[in-house]
């Protein structure tokens, strides 16, 4: 089987969030039959929906894989397990959240998986770090992710240029 490039949201505000990024990093590199190829910088983004909780530190990955997009879903799910994560009510906050973006332009909706994610267009804490390493991939249905990134409002997205430094280090 060929690999499969897909793209990873990554969001965490519980639990030392940058070090749960950072750690997630790393097991998705170790995930079978897959390579992490590259991490955005981080950012931090007001929690959407339920506002009486932290800020969000976010970011994307890159990676390249053999798996389904199935057996991936259920690998990040695993991952976001490993970290805690509770599933109390929608949009609660969460140690780790590791949200399947794209996969290889794949369009599908089945239950408990829709390629692309769905609302991944409107938000811009998804776009923005998303487009910092796959500014030409395509979203079906919606085009560029940097064409998508232009038409949203992201001034309420906060790099966090202490991290940036690092963040090469990171995926490698």
């Amino acid at each position: 089987m060929a690999e499969i490039a897909a793209y990873i949201a990554l969001g965490s505000n519980l639990s030392d969030p940058i070090s749960q990024i950072e750690q997630a990093w790393a097991q998705l590199d170790n995930l079978p039959e897959t390579r992490l190829i590259a991490c955005s910088s981080l950012y931090q983004s007001k929690p959407v929906g339920f506002a009486e909780q932290p800020d969000f530190i976010n970011a994307a990955a890159a990676i390249v894989t053999q798996m389904s997009p199935r057996a991936l879903l259920a690998a990040l799910l695993q991952i976001e397990a490993r970290h805690g994560r509770n599933r109390t009510f929608k949009n609660a906050p969460r140690s780790l959240d590791l949200d399947l973006l794209l996969y290889d332009g794949l369009v599908m909706h089945e239950h408990g998986l829709t390629l692309p994610h769905p609302r991944m267009t409107e938000r811009a804490f998804v776009l923005l770090p998303l487009a910092e390493i796959a500014p030409d991939a395509l979203i079906p249905g919606h085009g560029r992710v940097a064409d998508c990134l232009a038409k949203t409002d992201v001034s309420d997205i906060i790099p966090l240029a202490s991290e940036t430094a690092t963040r090469a280090t990171r995926c490698q």
